[in-house]
């Protein structure tokens, strides 16, 4: 959303923020976006600060006061890469409108992707994966925190039922100025 509190305009991005729940794909369709775009990519998990990891390993969901410094941390990246003009796809939970305000507010040239998914296969992914800190237990609370998108946030919403390409195909077609930009 641009200050003014209206979708991005039709603009190239130099920022995408892939959102989403834990296991709903966004380390793998954001590093294929990023390979694709030939930009870089950042995994927000990466910005938690040792205490927030330890919390979501016991099971413990995050409060607002945990994601503050981490989104503030993030969001300082994003300003930096748009000072340095610097395509970036960042993956981030971003589960509610007040984090993708502090991610893409006032900042038009960050655009937000929306992974969605049913709960069933997102909660298989979990019970699949064995690199990661979150357990499965926690995606009942994200779910819970989620925010979807409104229409007035510019964000684009992909099915993860789709193949990881097919999700970047359709991201790559819908975003303006993102087909001309990947190699």
């Amino acid at each position: 959303m641009n200050a003014a509190g209206s979708p991005p305009d039709a603009s190239p991005p130099v920022v995408i923020v892939i959102m989403g729940v834990s296991g709903v794909g966004k380390t793998t369709i954001g590093t294929l976006l990023a390979a694709r775009l030939g930009w870089g990519y950042a995994e927000g998990d990466s910005y938690h600060p040792p205490e927030n990891v330890a919390k979501m390993r016991a099971g413990t969901p995050l409060n607002d006061a945990d994601r503050g410094p981490w989104l503030a941390a993030i969001a300082a990246d994003i300003d930096r890469w748009r000072t340095e003009g610097r395509g970036m796809v960042v993956a981030c939970s971003a589960l509610k409108r007040s984090y993708r305000e502090t991610l893409a507010g006032g900042r038009p040239d960050v655009r937000v992707i929306r992974l969605s998914g049913d709960e069933a296969l997102i909660r298989a992914r979990l019970e699949t994966r064995t690199d990661h800190y979150m357990p499965p237990s926690l995606l009942a609370s994200q779910l819970a925190t989620l925010e979807p998108p409104g229409d007035d946030e510019g964000a684009i919403t992909v099915d993860v039922t789709w193949t990881p390409e097919r999700c970047v195909q359709h991201i790559l077609a819908t975003v303006p100025g993102l087909a001309s930009s990947a190699g």
